[in-house]
């Protein structure tokens, strides 16, 4: 009997202890209650995101703190004991049972889903999660930059099929929209190019073929986008006189000839319908350089193209018969172009005129019309 009662008190202690840790437990978690009511927030870049929790009902001491992401990738965005960050606030300061929070100037980088934990004492030091909110994912919605249109590097001709790219980028959510218009005519493009970019935004690329015509010059691309975070689509306009060039059409006239001897004789050099105006003519008499007296400047057409004029006078003396008059072009800094005419002198001693003529063709294949 005396071993019996030797072991009594001991297991009466064990049962104590236990009786007593089971009873605290039970008094910690009862009544105890953590709301998190909101599953989501989205808020506009640069608001305020508003969190909400609250609790009720008694509990041990330990704090209760904001939490984005939870296991590995947790980050602490607000505690209780006071380390809050910069851009956090408590909605109700000091208060023991309110504990929302407000986040300002929101930031694509705060996305994400946050939770709001009570945190109590553990047996071991440090503390341990006594109950968490059920999680609030938020969204920052972030406008579309303004749209930028680019197109080639280089000038392309009438003809030619060139493409041109619509890009934008910092928006939330992923969805946008991409609308191309000539003028007012809409066009045809590929589907748009939706991208990660940042910090979890996105950026967008689309891209339209276009076949230039000569009369593009005072034509315009527009490109239109349309998010969710937009009143009006966002607009930009391309001119395509920044990449157009239509060379010139280039023509020697002169009066029929044969002329009379010692006559001045005036030839002219047309250039016709071309964009953009850097120009530059010389003349040449049987590859030799004439100087030119009066130098035109092109004339703009309603069109937007523009024409030139340019005129040089020779004295029909004896030795310049049949002398092959020539007028260079060249424009945009592109292979010369050129046509000629013939100086023809009549013989006195024979009388009457035949009708004369005009020859010759550029470094582009371009030949001259019959004279007037």
């Amino acid at each position: 009997m005396v071993p019996v009662m030797q072991e009594l008190p001991l297991m009466c202690l064990i049962l104590l202890l236990l009786c007593r840790d089971l009873g605290v437990g039970a008094q910690e978690s009862q009544g105890f209650s953590l709301q998190q009511p909101e599953t989501k927030v989205s808020v506009a870049l640069g608001e305020t995101i508003t969190l909400n929790c609250t609790i009720s009902g008694l509990v041990g001491p330990g704090p209760v703190r904001w939490l984005k992401g939870w296991g590995s990738e947790t980050k602490t965005i607000y505690d209780q004991r006071g380390y809050p960050l910069a851009r956090v606030t408590r909605a109700v300061a000091e208060s023991n049972t309110d504990f929302t929070i407000r986040i300002r100037n929101a930031q694509p980088e705060d996305m994400g889903t946050y939770y709001c934990v009570k945190f109590v004492n553990g047996d071991k030091g440090g503390y341990e999660v006594f109950q968490r909110g059920s999680g609030t994912e938020v969204s920052v919605q972030a406008k579309p930059n303004l749209p930028l249109v680019s197109g080639p590097e280089q000038r392309a001709e009438p003809g030619q099929s060139v493409p041109f790219t619509c890009t934008t980028g910092g928006f939330f959510p992923e969805k946008i929209g991409v609308k191309w218009f000539k003028n007012k005519d809409p066009m045809m493009a590929q589907l748009p190019r939706v991208t990660a970019w940042g910090a979890k935004t996105y950026s967008m690329s689309s891209t339209v073929l276009v076949t230039l015509q000569k009369d593009d010059v005072r034509s315009q691309l527009i490109c239109k986008v349309q998010h969710s975070t937009l009143q009006v689509p966002l607009h930009e306009r391309y001119q395509l006189s920044r990449i157009l060039r239509v060379p010139p059409s280039v023509e020697v006239r002169t009066e029929p000839s044969p002329v009379e001897l010692n006559r001045t004789v005036t030839f002219t050099c047309l250039l016709k319908e071309f964009y953009p105006a850097n120009v530059s003519v010389s003349w040449l008499e049987n590859g030799i350089g004439i100087k030119v007296e009066n130098v035109f400047r092109p004339l703009q057409l309603s069109r937007g193209l523009f024409e030139l004029k340019s005129q040089v006078e020779v004295q029909a003396t004896e030795e310049k018969n049949g002398s092959t008059i020539t007028c260079m072009v060249v424009h945009d800094a592109q292979a010369p172009v050129n046509s000629s005419a013939f100086l023809l002198i009549s013989n006195p001693g024979q009388g009457g005129l035949s009708k004369g003529f005009q020859m010759g063709k550029g470094a582009s294949g371009m030949g001259c019309l019959p004279g007037w």
